[in-house]
């Protein structure tokens, strides 16, 4: 019988705690965790750790915090782990020089049933693009990202209430589960590796940054509120209302079918129950909603203390 797998793990947020938690639960000696430098936060800058690093220190584990992954000194470091196996959840981009250090590899978990939706924003995207359903996957990292050889896949069926946080939060913990199953398979050298098929309509799912996020309403009404959705509660969609930056975090369709000759991007209100924007097919409700230099609010107590002019 093989002795039990030495395991680096490598992860930063919450999204990758689960699958670390799992590791340690099943008793698997992970000998490191790798994870982001600390970085200042807050109103007094102080230093904020990473949710991984936070529950490897509640657990006994040693860290690894480089700036640099090439360095020498961590790649010495990392040698001395002597890891037989590295799992990546949710961590950077690694250099050939970390990936392949460990005698059986380094598998990566991704947010999605890969190839579909390469890339560092998975569950953002899979709700944009109005996708039924999601997955994970396991797959051993080469040298294009998101491209190596799968292990293992698990479907996720994406419900219409659903937003970025509902399925990231349902995507960590059965991603762990993976997690689990790829490490025991990989223990007792029963693990497929099937190439990742070459399709020609692979979306991708890149890094979306504030600038990304203004909500254009000349697209059809389902596509803002997929949108909306899809970027909610991180990083957030915006518009702009009486001049100030308005993020939207939750949406419903309007059913009317009155002629609505409103142009696209305008709004309605009798400021006290409702918030109505004109789309390209539609009107979209806003429910929930947080102006600039405000707090997060329903709409209802939004409109109690806010007068909205169209």
């Amino acid at each position: 019988m093989n002795p039990p797998l030495r395991i680096v793990f490598m992860g930063t947020p919450e999204f990758a705690v689960p699958s670390l938690q799992i590791l340690v639960q099943n008793q698997y000696p992970v000998v490191a965790v790798v994870t982001a430098p600390d970085k200042p936060a807050g109103r007094g800058l102080q230093a904020s750790t990473s949710a991984v690093k936070g529950f490897a220190l509640a657990h006994g584990i040693p860290v690894l915090q480089p700036d640099r992954l090439k360095a020498p000194e961590f790649l010495d470091r990392l040698r001395s782990c002597q890891a037989d196996l590295q799992v990546v959840v949710a961590f950077r981009m690694l250099p050939e020089a970390v990936w392949a250090m460990p005698p059986l590899g380094t598998f990566n978990l991704h947010a999605s049933r890969l190839p579909q939706y390469r890339g560092a924003a998975p569950i953002n995207w899979v709700l944009i693009n109005g996708e039924s359903e999601t997955g994970v996957t396991t797959f051993f990292l080469q040298h294009e990202i998101d491209t190596g050889n799968i292990i293992f896949q698990e479907k996720e069926p994406i419900y219409e209430g659903d937003d970025a946080g509902s399925l990231y939060e349902r995507l960590r913990h059965k991603g762990a589960s993976l997690v689990l199953k790829t490490v025991q398979a990989i223990e007792h050298r029963t693990y497929p590796q099937v190439p990742q098929r070459a399709e020609s309509n692979i979306r991708l799912a890149p890094k979306i940054f504030k600038e990304d996020c203004q909500i254009h309403w000349n697209q059809p009404v389902r596509a803002v509120q997929n949108f909306v959705r899809g970027l909610s509660p991180y990083p957030t969609a915006w518009t702009l209302v009486n001049g100030k930056v308005c993020k939207i975090y939750r949406t419903r369709i309007v059913v009317d079918t009155a002629v609505d000759d409103l142009p696209a991007g305008q709004f309605v209100t009798d400021n006290k129950t409702f918030l109505h924007f004109k789309a390209e097919s539609g009107r979209l409700a806003v429910e929930e909603l947080q102006m600039e230099g405000r707090k997060r609010l329903g709409i209802e107590a939004f409109l109690r203390g806010n007068v909205l002019i169209p």
